[in-house]
């Protein structure tokens, strides 16, 4: 990952307006609490560069551990009678929606800067504000290599998985093992219904779908010639592109399934001040900025308003959000469906 200039002078501006609007903090108190906690944070992207930029930021500490989203949901569940996470960061929200209703969750913080978000994610945040959104990118888009297919033969719509010049030639990531996957399946299910849903998602199987454990993975068959059309997250997508000549992105005309990345903090936190720091951090329009700016993970539509996406992510990006206590409702169904349906 680049970090380029324009994140550090934007960090800059960050750290100014942090001086400017924060209580001023005494160098006993800063020496007794902050520098004494160490915020553990779960998180599956940004972990090259988001803890020192909070640590600059704010003066606290943190500890980040990366994971994939099966990863950091075994990690949280393993440890359920004994937390090591202070924050979980991801792009899950089915999924840290249970961990709200399992009573997992902090409850009732409402941050500074959740006044920024635009109403769709206003939207979003929960009635006891388990947690908030920092913005949502495709959990797929479609991905075709032009040197295979020409625009006429691409598929633009995600029925076009089913044609039948497209046989074994289409592969997406594992729902159960890459959390934007499961927003992507997911979106069918909840926009057609379960049974309807089935008879989708069937009949890409029947046309030869291929299943990878994760996006890139289905980035690399792409790369390596395996497959021709990929369903790919976003970030991944855009990546490839802007890495190979070969590749073009499709969105399509009926929109995207959003994989919504969301910020909780853990009930059993015992660094609530500095978790809740963490969660307003990732809420200021400045910061959302500044990791857009700075970040090639970053092609995603942000939460707070008034934040610009990436110049070059297309003009015509659509996503498609799914009801969240009905995902949340129905992951482990869909997710045991989809594998024992593959493994067939």
């Amino acid at each position: 990952m680049r970090i380029n200039l324009k994140f550090c002078i934007v960090l800059a501006i960050i750290l100014l307006q942090t001086g400017c609007n924060s209580k001023p903090v005494s160098k006993e108190e800063s020496s007794q609490s902050k520098d004494e906690e160490v915020l553990t944070i779960y998180l599956n992207d940004f972990d090259d560069f988001i803890g020192p930029m909070f640590e600059k930021a704010t003066g606290y500490q943190v500890q980040l551990v990366q994971g994939s989203g099966a990863e950091i949901m075994s990690r949280i569940e393993a440890e359920r009678g004994n937390p090591h996470w202070d924050v979980v960061w991801a792009d899950m929200i089915s999924s840290v929606h249970e961990l709200g209703v399992n009573g997992l969750l902090y409850e009732g913080y409402i941050p500074e800067h959740a006044a920024n978000l635009t109403e769709t994610y206003k939207a979003l945040v929960p009635e006891k504000n388990w947690y908030y959104p920092t913005g949502a990118h495709a959990a797929a888009v479609i991905v075709y290599n032009h040197d295979e297919l020409t625009s006429a033969e691409a598929p633009v719509t995600w029925s076009d998985f089913t044609n039948a010049a497209l046989s074994g030639a289409v592969g997406v990531a594992d729902p159960a093992i890459a959390a934007p996957a499961y927003a992507f399946v997911n979106w069918f299910f909840h926009q057609y219904g379960m049974t309807e849903g089935k008879t989708i998602i069937n009949s890409w199987f029947d046309n030869g779908l291929h299943i990878y454990p994760k996006n890139p993975n289905v980035a690399m068959a792409l790369m390596s010639g395996q497959i021709k059309v990929a369903a790919l997250q976003e970030n991944n997508a855009y990546n490839l592109i802007n890495q190979s000549q070969s590749f073009s992105i499709v969105w399509p005309d009926e929109g995207a399934p959003a994989a919504v990345r969301v910020a909780a903090i853990s009930r059993e936190t015992k660094h609530l001040e500095a978790a809740q720091a963490f969660i307003d951090f990732l809420l200021d329009p400045a910061v959302q900025q500044a990791i857009i700016n700075a970040s090639d993970e970053s092609y995603y539509e942000p939460s707070a308003a008034g934040v610009q996406p990436k110049a070059d992510r297309g003009a015509d990006a659509k996503l498609l959000f799914a009801d969240v206590p009905w995902s949340q409702q129905h992951e482990a169904e869909i997710k045991q469906w989809f594998a024992d349906f593959s493994i067939q």
